[in-house]
This record gives structure tokens, C-alpha cells and sequence, in this order.
């Protein structure tokens, strides 16, 4: 899997994961924002979390 396609998945999952998140009348719109901040952060570090589990693959 190259780079550029696991930043797509990796993206892909987190949007799925608010949207669902989204759809949950359940879930408290702070807990939700607080959540949404967690997962867009998360989505900045893919880059990195690609490199660590390739060098993990090498090793």
C-alpha cells in the first residue's frame, strides 16, 4: 500500500467514523465535537503512523 493511499483510507475511516457518530442521537454534541477535534488531528498525523507501521513491516 503506498502512501498516498493509506492517507485516502486512513481519511476515508475517520469520515465514516464522525458520520456515524453524526447519525447517533445518543452521542452529546460536546462529547461529538470533542471527538471530531481528536479524529482531525489524527488525520494530520497519517504520514507519520504510515512511516512507524512500514518500518514496522521491514523490521
Amino acid at each position: 500500500m503506498t502512501k498516498e493511499e493509506f492517507d485516502g483510507k486512513f481519511k476515508e475511516t475517520l469520515d465514516a467514523i464522525l458520520l456515524a457518530m453524526a447519525e447517533n442521537s445518543e452521542i452529546d454534541p460536546q462529547k461529538f465535537y470533542s471527538m471530531t477535534c481528536v479524529l482531525e488531528n489524527l488525520s494530520f498525523f497519517s504520514p507519520i503512523l504510515y512511516g512507524a507501521i512500514k518500518k514496522k513491516k521491514e523490521q
